[in-house]
């Protein structure tokens, strides 16, 4: 198998894709390209920008010397098939409903026909990251789950993501379930700190950075971030402990305040009768990337194809 894949994560508002050495799990460095999308484009203009930051990597390389892509994608997209679903409801890339996305690129690549373009759900891709060669490695059973503008998570057991088994939800989604008055998503997204910290100061912020900079020297910030991990710790527990798993991580915007409710978390797992240590990721922004590439791998691949549509 030739060594070197892509991956690529797409973002809401931009793509990050780096080249990825598949024979040790590590972005290869000075490959990194970042560029930003805007997702209300039309699906030509999104696409050529895509392309764009791929041909990048692709021409340093060589398009021979390429063993496929891997896309960290988000949904709704039908992963098996390449093919976007997005529509009014997500509010980003509705100009890409019903397009082949894989086709497409394969096309605007000018790529070898055995060349693969793979797509996997961007949290579940993150976690197949982090479960490969991150904070996960060491471990058969981890959850992972990220944190920002919304609220992903991925279960995986021995490496590949688990979408269908008694005691995992469907798809291995937690963002939808019941939490207090509403769901999870309403309580552990960004958009809970934004409203309650209004709620408690008045003050009117447009992300967590803010409020995480005066925990040190306001009680009433650091008090928000130990509610937090308390609630996230009790929402979770049942979870992990139905699925045994071994180890919790954590990434996305919302990690970057690790240090603020980490404590709470752990101590109200541990409260719950959770044996798995949670922890924030060691990849980062690169945990998609990576384990979007991981897909390239023939043998990986076979064993995550059933999991797909269920993604």
């Amino acid at each position: 198998m030739k060594r070197f894949a892509i991956g690529a994560d797409i973002g809401g508002s931009h793509i990050s894709c780096a080249l990825v050495d598949m024979s040790e799990g590590h972005i290869i460095k000075g490959s990194f390209v970042e560029k930003r999308i805007d997702n209300q484009a039309g699906s030509e203009i999104i696409l050529r920008a895509w392309a764009e930051a791929l041909r990048v990597i692709i021409n340093a390389i060589g398009k021979e010397n390429l063993a496929g892509i891997g896309f960290a994608m988000p949904g709704p997209f039908l992963y098996d098939q390449g093919i976007a679903k997005f529509d009014a409801s997500v509010a980003k890339f509705e100009h890409l409903y019903d397009v082949n996305v894989a086709r497409e690129l394969a096309f605007k690549l000018d790529l070898y026909d055995s060349v693969p373009l793979r797509f996997m759900n961007d949290a579940s891709a993150f976690a197949v990251g982090e479960a490969w060669v991150g904070t996960a490695a060491n471990v058969s059973k981890s959850v992972s789950i990220t944190l920002g503008t919304g609220f992903g998570s991925a279960f995986i057991e021995n490496g590949i993501p688990v979408v269908e088994r008694k005691g995992v939800p469907p798809m291995g989604r937690l963002w939808h379930l019941p939490f207090k008055h509403g769901i999870a998503d309403d309580s552990f997204s960004s958009r809970w700190f934004i409203s309650r910290w209004k709620e408690i100061s008045g003050n009117e912020v447009n992300g967590v950075r803010p409020i995480a900079e005066e925990a040190s020297s306001n009680p009433a910030a650091k008090a928000l971030f130990t509610e937090y991990g308390q609630n996230i710790g009790s929402f979770l527990g049942p979870w992990l402990r139905e699925f045994n798993a071994e180890v919790l991580v954590f990434g996305g915007n919302v990690s970057r305040a690790w240090n603020l409710f980490s404590k709470p978390l752990q101590t109200t797992l541990n409260k719950s009768g959770v044996t798995a240590n949670a922890a924030v990721s060691t990849l980062k922004e690169s945990a998609a990337i990576i384990g979007s590439a991981r897909m390239i791998d023939e043998e990986f691949w076979k064993s995550i194809v059933p999991a797909l549509p269920k993604m």
